[in-house]
């Protein structure tokens, strides 16, 4: 095989592990999952320690080994002591600190994932244009029950603050600002914009539901063409944020 190749392959690989380790943690065995995905933490850090390669392809590599951690962290965390309502902050928070470790430790600015400042409310305009149809669509394929009692601004407030500024920040941030940066540095932004999107789908495998994967990965493709025409994550998180708010805050109570 050429040396061309290896990268290729060693990214393929990490997609392969975490696609099984996803697949035993959701249908198989959760403790199974959880050391599978240790497995795969430690064996990309193994490789990258002791095999000379490019230093983009381990930033590459590092920025996908942010989702096996993150599996980590929330699987062993003692959630059972958190109030419920604290729940989802505090999962996405170690979300934001796996990314501003990664941006720290490769000296990577806000701007180059994709937070700036020029033409926000003009893309987040598009975006939320964008999560009409979306958000109504993941609804018929999910359905979800109502998660309070009665459809109350409180409740509707709650949920527009959770899924804009933990939610929808932190899975942009990972997803589109750091991992298809990467791979879009490794290898060109056709394949990123593809690899990102399976990887999106492949993390809400824990739906279990086969409709819901189509549906990520083509929303993947989606937030991933946006992030790369604009150049901003603010459209991403637009959409991401009014999707999951139609999909959980508004219809189920209609």
């Amino acid at each position: 095989m050429s040396s061309a190749k290896l990268p290729a392959l060693f990214i393929i690989s990490i997609f392969a592990g975490i696609a099984l380790s996803q697949y035993v943690f959701v249908y198989s065995n959760i403790s199974y999952g959880i050391v599978l995905s240790l497995l795969i933490t430690l064996a990309i850090y193994i490789t990258i320690s002791i095999i000379k390669m490019s230093a983009q392809l381990t930033r590459t590599a590092e920025s996908l080994a942010l989702i096996p951690l993150y599996v980590l962290f929330t699987s062993s965390l003692p959630w059972f002591f958190v109030e419920q309502r604290f729940l989802l902050p505090m999962v996405y928070s170690l979300i934001f600190g796996l990314c501003f470790w990664h941006m720290y430790e490769h000296d990577i600015e806000f701007k180059e994932v994709g937070i700036v400042k020029h033409d926000i409310l003009r893309i987040a305009l598009i975006g939320i244009a964008l999560a009409i149809p979306t958000g109504i669509i993941e609804y018929l394929i999910l359905r979800p029950a109502p998660a309070f009692p009665a459809f109350e601004l409180k409740y509707l407030a709650q949920d527009i603050i959770y899924m804009t500024f933990f939610v929808a920040l932190g899975e942009e941030l990972l997803f589109r600002g750091i991992i298809m940066n990467e791979l879009g540095r490794m290898f060109n932004p056709k394949i990123a914009l593809i690899a990102q999107a399976i990887l999106f789908g492949m993390m809400h495998m824990t739906w279990r539901s086969v409709p819901e994967l189509g549906f990520t990965f083509f929303a993947g493709i989606i937030l991933g063409y946006l992030y790369y025409k604009t150049g901003s994550l603010m459209g991403c998180i637009a959409m991401h944020s009014m999707n999951n708010i139609i999909l959980v805050g508004v219809l189920p109570y209609l």
